[in-house]
C-alpha cells in the first residue's frame, strides 16, 4: 500500500511538472508572441532552466545578454512555480525578487507583471491575478504621527506652495517615493523612523503596520525588494531575530552583479556625506545650534572631498585623515549633550562617532576603501576581509531554490570569479547557463581599434586622445558616448575638447545625473562624457549613442580589498589572471552594454586603449568579453558604416 502510494506521488510530481513546463511553451509561443512581443527561442529556453532550477531546489546562476527578456523569462518560471506548488497542495509561499534598481522593481510591479498576469487569466490558466508588493527601508514610509507634528510645525505661509501640497497629500498616500516635491529635509522629519518599533503606536492608526500586515496576508504571488533588504532580512533568520520579509517558496536576484556591493554595505560598516548632515540638522532642529555649527565648521573639508564626483584615484586615506576633527568634536558634544538629546538624536551621534572612530584607528581585521555612493560622490567603507563566509551563513543557508541572473554574471562561459566572490564556489545546487544576446551584433556594430591608439606613458597622451574623439565624432556625426575611467581623464578630455569649437553640444556626467541624461536624450547629436556609475545602468536606445568610446580598459585600481585578496595567490600574474582581467572584462561588458540596447539599435564601439590593439597583451581578453563583431582600425570603415545605416535625418542632427 505504503508502495503504491509513493509510485502515484512520483507519478502525479511528474506530471505536474510536465504541466509546468507545457505552461513555459504556451506563454512563449502563443500568449506573449498575441500580444505583439517577438517569438524568442533563447528566452524560452532561458525559462524552462529557471524553473528547472526552482523545481530541483537549486541555486541557477544565469548570464542573459542583452535582449534576451530575463525579466519576463524569470516571471514565467515563477509563475509556473506557483501552479506548480498548487497542484502538489503545498503551503503557499511568495517568491522573493530582489534587485539592486528602484526602477527595475517599479518595471516589474507595474509593467511586466500585470501584462503576465493579464494573458494567463483571460486564458484561464490562473484564476487569480499575479500580485506584486514593493518592500523597502523604514525611512521610504511615512509616519502619520510624525507628518501631522510637522505639520503643526510649519508656517504654511513661508513654506513652498507644492511643498506643502505634497505635505499634505502624504495623508492619504503611504510610499513617499511616489509624491513630487517632497524636500529631503521634510523626509526626514515624518518617515518611520529607523529606532521606532510602532509598539507605542495606534495598531488601527499605524500606516507602516497595515502596510506589513497587508503584506504578510498571503494576497501577493511576488514580494520585491532591493539587495540590501533581502540580506538584512538574512541576517535576521542567521541570528534569531524577527525575519523582515515572509517565509519565501524562493528568491530571484536580478541585478546579481550588485549583491556583492550590498554585501560589503550590510556586513560592514559604511560612512556617507548625508549620516554627517543628517546629524547636523537633528542638532538644528533640537536647538543645539552651537554644536550643530561646530560639526558642520570641523566636517567641512571632509564633506566636500565626499560630496563631490567620485574619484577612483583617491585611495581611503585621502579622507581619513579629515576624519580626526569632525571625531574629536563628536566626542565633545556626546559628553555635553547627550543626556539633554532625544533618543533617536542620541543614537545618530553615538553611531557616527563609533563609525569615525573605527575607519581612524583602522582594525586589523578588517578592510577599508572608498567606493562610489548612490548620488555619485564617495561613500567610505570597512568589511570583514573574507565575506564569502558571511553570505554563506546567511544568504545561502536557507533551504529554498534560487535563481541569479544578469547580463555580466560570466567571462565568456565562465562564472568562476563570480562564484569566488559570493560565496558558492563550493555549492554543490549550482546551474549555470549563458544565454547569447539575440541581436545581430555582425550587422548593426562595429568596434573600432586604431593603429596607433594614444598611449598613456606619452607627455601629449590627453591631447592625442582628445585629437582622436574628436576625429570619431567628427565621423559618426556626434551621437556619442564616452566612458572614462577617471574623473581626472574626463575633466582633462572635457577641457580639450571646450577649445575644439566642436559642433555638438558637450555634456559631462556630473552629481546631477538624471537632469544631465535627460539633457543629453533632449539634444539629438550631442556628446555625453561620463565616469563612473555611468558604465551600467543607463540606457540610451535609438541614435542617441551611436559612437561609444572607451578610451581605456576599465581595470579597477589597486585598493585595500585588491591587496588583501593579492596574498591569497602565489605571484602577481597568478592575481592578475584570476582576479584583475576578470573584473575588467565584467566591467568591459557592462559599458559595451550602453551601445545596442534595442534589436534596431545600430553603433560604433570604439576602444583606444594601447593594451587592447591585436597583438598586445590584453587583445585576447578584450575580445573575449564582447560578442562576436566585426572589427576595423579605419576611420573611412566608420564613415562608410554610419552613411550605410543611419536614415538622412541622422546627419541633420545636433551639428551648428
Amino acid at each position: 500500500m505504503r508502495g503504491r502510494l509513493k509510485g502515484t506521488i512520483r507519478m502525479n510530481t511528474k506530471d505536474n511538472r510536465k504541466k509546468s513546463h507545457e505552461m513555459i511553451d504556451h506563454i512563449f509561443h502563443d500568449l506573449l508572441p498575441a500580444q505583439g512581443m517577438a517569438e524568442r527561442p533563447e528566452q524560452m529556453a532561458l525559462s524552462h532552466l529557471m524553473l528547472n532550477a526552482l523545481l530541483d531546489d537549486s541555486i541557477a546562476l544565469c548570464d542573459a545578454g542583452t535582449g534576451i527578456g530575463k525579466t519576463y523569462a524569470y516571471l514565467a518560471a515563477g509563475a509556473a512555480f506557483h501552479r506548480f506548488r498548487a497542484d502538489q497542495n503545498r503551503p503557499f509561499h511568495p517568491i522573493l525578487i530582489s534587485t539592486s534598481s528602484i526602477a527595475l522593481q517599479n518595471a516589474i510591479q507595474m509593467e511586466y507583471l500585470p501584462i503576465l498576469s493579464d494573458v494567463l487569466t483571460a486564458d484561464g490558466l490562473i484564476s487569480e491575478p499575479l500580485l506584486a508588493v514593493l518592500r523597502k527601508g523604514k525611512s521610504h514610509y511615512v509616519c502619520r504621527q510624525r507628518l501631522e507634528h510637522r505639520l503643526l510645525q510649519i508656517k504654511f505661509s513661508k513654506k513652498n506652495e507644492r511643498t506643502v501640497e505634497a505635505l499634505l497629500s502624504l495623508r492619504e498616500h503611504l510610499d513617499m517615493d511616489g509624491v513630487s516635491h517632497l524636500t529631503s529635509f521634510d523626509r526626514e522629519r515624518i518617515c518611520v523612523s529607523q529606532h521606532c518599533d510602532c509598539n507605542n503606536c495606534d495598531r488601527q492608526d499605524c500606516g507602516y503596520l497595515a502596510f506589513l500586515e497587508n503584506c504578510d496576508s498571503g494576497g501577493f504571488s511576488f514580494q520585491i525588494c532591493n539587495h540590501n533588504l533581502l540580506l538584512a532580512d538574512a541576517i535576521h533568520h542567521s541570528t534569531g531575530r524577527d525575519p523582515i520579509l515572509p517565509d519565501a517558496s524562493a528568491v530571484i536576484i536580478d541585478e546579481a552583479h550588485k549583491l556583492l556591493d550590498a554585501a560589503r554595505q550590510m556586513f560592514g560598516t559604511t560612512l556617507e556625506a548625508g549620516d554627517i548632515h543628517s546629524l547636523i540638522r537633528s542638532l538644528r532642529r533640537e536647538k543645539f545650534v552651537l554644536a550643530a555649527e561646530s560639526l558642520a565648521e570641523l566636517s567641512a573639508p571632509l564633506l566636500r572631498l565626499m560630496n563631490g564626483p567620485f574619484d577612483s584615484e583617491k585611495s581611503f586615506q585621502s579622507f581619513s585623515r579629515f576624519l580626526i576633527a569632525p571625531a574629536r568634536n563628536l566626542h565633545i558634544i556626546s559628553k555635553q549633550l547627550h543626556g539633554l538629546l532625544s533618543k533617536a538624536t542620541r543614537q545618530q551621534l553615538r553611531k557616527l562617532s563609533s563609525t569615525m572612530e573605527l575607519f581612524i584607528k583602522e582594525n586589523d581585521g578588517l578592510v577599508f576603501y572608498a567606493m562610489e555612493d548612490r548620488r555619485g560622490g564617495t561613500m567610505l567603507c570597512a568589511v570583514a576581509s573574507d565575506m564569502t563566509a558571511q553570505l554563506r551563513a546567511t544568504l545561502w543557508n536557507q533551504e529554498r531554490p534560487a535563481i541569479l541572473t544578469s547580463g555580466t554574471l560570466a567571462v565568456g562561459r565562465d562564472f568562476h570569479r563570480f562564484k569566488e566572490e559570493t560565496g558558492l564556489l563550493v555549492d554543490g545546487r549550482i546551474r549555470e547557463s549563458v544565454s547569447a544576446s539575440p541581436f545581430d551584433y555582425k550587422t548593426n556594430c562595429l568596434l573600432y581599434l586604431p593603429i596607433h591608439p594614444p598611449e598613456q606613458a606619452d607627455s601629449g597622451y590627453f591631447d592625442e586622445l582628445a585629437a582622436e574623439i574628436a576625429a570619431l565624432l567628427d565621423a559618426c556625426w556626434g551621437h556619442a558616448l564616452v566612458l572614462f575611467t577617471s574623473y581626472a581623464a574626463m575633466s582633462a578630455i572635457k577641457e580639450r575638447l571646450a577649445e575644439m569649437d566642436l559642433p555638438w553640444e558637450v555634456f559631462t556626467l556630473g552629481r546631477s545625473a538624471v537632469h544631465t541624461t535627460q539633457q543629453f536624450k533632449n539634444n539629438p547629436g550631442s556628446v555625453l562624457l561620463a565616469t563612473g556609475a555611468a558604465w551600467e545602468g543607463f540606457d540610451f536606445p535609438g541614435d542617441c549613442v551611436s559612437l561609444l568610446v572607451i578610451p581605456r580598459l576599465p581595470f579597477s585600481r589597486p585598493d585595500a580589498l585588491k591587496e588583501k585578496k593579492r596574498a591569497e595567490y602565489p605571484s602577481l600574474q597568478a592575481f592578475i589572471r584570476a582576479v584583475v582581467v576578470p573584473e575588467m572584462q565584467i566591467k568591459l561588458k557592462q559599458g559595451f552594454g550602453r551601445a545596442i540596447r534595442t534589436e534596431t539599435d545600430t553603433c560604433v564601439v570604439a576602444i583606444l586603449d594601447e593594451r587592447s590593439t591585436p597583438g598586445q597583451r590584453h587583445y585576447d581578453a578584450m575580445k573575449a568579453a564582447l560578442p562576436d563583431l566585426p572589427i576595423t582600425s579605419s576611420l573611412e570603415d566608420v564613415v562608410e558604416f554610419i552613411y550605410r545605416l543611419k536614415g538622412s535625418d541622422y546627419f541633420k542632427e545636433g551639428a551648428s
